[in-house]
């Protein structure tokens, strides 16, 4: 029995279990992120996520920094110290949705939780008819779940980023159709519809505060807009972002259906599952990076800009 016929028999047993979790996958979407199943799957925001949320989605934009720094440390072998420093910077506090959907991915599409129906499973058992082939011993499971189980943990963590993404593309999406909507202005984002509400805010008060009366003062402002102070700008842009934040912990009740039907969902496990084959396969750390969240900075950005602010 040959190395060779070892490996092969690996990448049977990956391609086998990689080929039964696509299939599930259709399946899985229209049980978690179709209603009614995408309110049981967001649900459980309902308490600490109300906290947690906020300040994943103000931490956000300095992790993506860090992961760009990371990306450029990585190829310098000189500073593989640095490296690992980063490496161990946290994404973010774990919300209830987050570990909900990530152990939903873990059971029900993985099949971890089942001892005859996960990765390590499908690799031992074809081992196990090759070893049969040649009156080999046991095969044995223990060594390939070492050997998995990193690639599956950290294809999780990064499955989890996506939903910080996630809530900030909804929350961009809704500034902007708010906008449109109630100030018939292109709002991409919190900062943008903050401004706009502090710029109404100070026409309504000097108007209130006019010579000539409240009617001729909204006409006169209407005009002749004044500037908001900047103590108001910033008290309006607090409240608006703080209500972003809350929403953003249950957007999920709204955006996971939406990117259900528009196969984005589909397109994120396929992705998911593409990539742990090949690593699996390859016995590589993960390679699972979704893009969602440099989306979500590209917005932020784009909404800073547009606001004057950089």
């Amino acid at each position: 029995m040959s190395q060779h016929q070892v490996e092969q028999a690996i990448v049977r047993g990956a391609q086998r279990y990689f080929s039964h979790c696509r299939n599930g996958i259709p399946a899985f979407i229209d049980q978690h992120f179709r209603y009614p199943g995408a309110i049981r799957t967001n649900r459980v925001a309902l308490g600490w996520d109300m906290l947690r949320a906020p300040v994943n989605l103000f931490w956000a934009p300095l992790f993506v920094l860090l992961s760009l720094v990371k990306f450029g440390v990585d190829r310098s072998s000189k500073l593989s110290g640095l490296s690992q420093l980063l490496q161990r910077i946290p994404a973010g506090f774990t919300t209830q949705v987050q570990q909900n959907i990530t152990d939903r991915v873990t059971m029900d599409l993985l099949h971890q939780n089942n001892p005859r129906a996960s990765l390590t499973f499908y690799i031992s058992e074809e081992l196990q008819a090759l070893y049969e082939c040649h009156e080999h011993h046991q095969v044995d499971s223990q060594q390939f779940h070492q050997l998995t189980e990193p690639v599956i943990e950290e294809a999780m963590t990064q499955y989890r980023i996506t939903r910080t993404a996630s809530a900030d593309i909804t929350n961009t999406v809704s500034c902007t159709i708010l906008g449109a909507f109630a100030f018939q202005k292109f709002t991409p984002g919190g900062i943008g519809v903050a401004l706009m509400l502090a710029s109404v805010s100070s026409s309504t008060l000097a108007a209130q505060d006019f010579i000539l009366g409240e009617t001729l003062g909204h006409l006169y402002y209407d005009l002749f807009p004044p500037e908001p102070t900047l103590a108001l700008t910033a008290g309006v842009t607090a409240v608006v972002l703080a209500v972003l934040s809350a929403f953003a912990a249950l957007s999920g009740v709204i955006s996971d259906p939406v990117q259900a039907k528009m196969g984005l969902h589909r397109h994120r496990l396929d992705k998911m599952l593409d990539h742990m084959e090949q690593d699996v396969i390859a016995q590589a750390q993960s390679s699972f990076r979704p893009k969602d969240q440099y989306v979500a900075r590209i917005l932020e950005a784009f909404d800073l800009i547009k606001s004057g602010l950089l």
